[in-house]
């Protein structure tokens, strides 16, 4: 885990080394040097003090927005401009190292430039930029039926994040307009209090399926990251939590699991409580949570994090068709062009957005629908999944249909 911590910020050194190349060859000044350097030293010092005062025990929840914005706008475009300029070292190598082309400096400049109100869109825009997610899943033994059955899967709401009512009512009126027959929310309905989700009840209770809506916790919904008088109060807030989730009409699954009928056939919907791996509480108990259901049944399964599928839900005693996650948010930055897919956030978690299959069992993993830390989204947009289970043989993972709905 350390030596993918310091990759990170390796990488983006050299890229803001590389880049210093394109403004040196155009801007030939002591000025635009010191310029150049004296912005990144602001931002180191910035992020080395609140390092300093985390350390200290001081509270820098507030601030931690701002260093990530900071980074992205300074950083980012730097990095992916420098790839300009790597490719026209390969030529100077091959040529005996000329002066660097002032015209290939000139496009690596206005390629940061682009990248540079890219991240500015998603920070003011990319929020509530929702996808729609449409895959089709294929099972030999799907109860007939639930044939053409419908998942709408959301995570991740955050509302402790959440400011923009118009954006958040967009993304709630796209989930009813899905009209799938299950509604799941896999995890993180706050970022550490309960009362956060006070002014968002009544929009969230709107939420509709006709075979019930449920949910499992995750790991920020425990209060795990905020400091409490005493321990009695971080139970009451956390009983208040799971009263929430009632009164907005959803069936929490704390390590439980229910039976979802129709027509005379029935599946075994399994919920576990956050489960984590490096650092993170491990409250889940999938052993627990499938103590009564049947070894054939045909079972989905919800978990917040998706480290729990591979460490525990594959190796299971029973056949776990289908686990829902999300937890990573995709890290709210990334790269997501046709087909091709990166975020750093692939450096901790192996599946980190949308579907994956191991053993004829599957996983999808949400990309969220609110936002934590980073106010903001760039280029891994807040999602809205639609999953359909078809009784067929199994098949090749489709490619996932994606369709977009912006709000301003």
């Amino acid at each position: 885990m350390t030596k993918k911590l310091l990759f990170i910020p390796i990488l983006f050194l050299l890229g803001d080394l590389y880049f210093y190349q394109a403004i040196a060859t155009l801007y030939k000044s002591s000025f635009a040097s010191l310029l150049y350097w004296g912005l990144d030293l602001c931002v180191l010092l910035f992020i080395l003090a609140l390092v300093w005062m985390r350390k200290t025990g001081k509270t820098i929840q507030m601030w931690i927005p701002r260093a990530l914005t900071a980074f992205l706008l300074l950083f980012v475009p730097k990095l992916f401009a420098s790839s300009v300029l790597v490719a026209e070292d390969v030529t100077r190598l091959l040529r005996g190292f000329p002066d660097r082309n002032m015209a290939i400096s000139e496009v690596s400049l206005f390629l940061a430039m682009i990248i540079f109100v890219i991240i500015i869109f998603g920070l003011t825009h990319g929020r509530h930029f929702y996808k729609i997610r449409r895959e089709t899943l294929y099972f030999s033994d799907l109860p007939s039926a639930f044939d053409g059955f419908t998942i709408t899967q959301l995570s991740d709401i955050h509302s402790g994040s959440l400011t923009n009512r118009t954006g958040v009512k967009k993304g709630i009126d796209l989930a009813n307009a899905q009209r799938s027959d299950l509604l799941l929310f896999t995890g993180d309905l706050v970022n550490n209090m309960a009362s956060e989700m006070d002014p968002w009840i009544e929009d969230f209770t709107k939420l509709t399926a006709p075979y019930g809506k449920y949910a499992v916790l995750g790991n920020h919904d425990y209060g795990d990251y905020t400091r409490w008088e005493n321990p009695s109060a971080q139970a009451a807030n956390l009983r208040q939590l799971k009263e929430m989730h009632r009164n907005m009409g959803f069936q929490l699954l704390l390590n439980q699991a229910v039976t979802i009928h129709k027509q005379g056939q029935q599946i075994s919907l399994i919920g576990v409580e956050n489960w984590g791996k490096g650092g993170f509480h491990q409250y889940g108990d999938l052993q627990k949570a499938t103590k009564q259901v049947p070894d054939d049944a045909f079972k989905i399964l919800m978990s917040h994090d998706p480290s729990h599928w591979d460490e525990v839900t594959l190796d299971h005693h029973q056949h776990i068709h289908l686990t829902l996650a999300g937890h990573t948010h995709g890290l709210q930055f990334g790269v997501e062009l046709f087909g091709f897919k990166w975020s750093p956030i692939q450096y901790f978690y192996k599946q980190w957005a949308g579907l994956y299959m191991k053993s004829d069992k599957y996983l999808y993993v949400n990309r969220g629908f609110g936002y934590h830390g980073l106010k903001g989204r760039v280029g891994v947009w807040p999602e809205i999944t639609v999953l359909t289970l078809r009784r067929q043989g199994l098949q090749v993972v489709p490619q996932p249909q994606v369709s977009m709905q912006a709000n301003s």
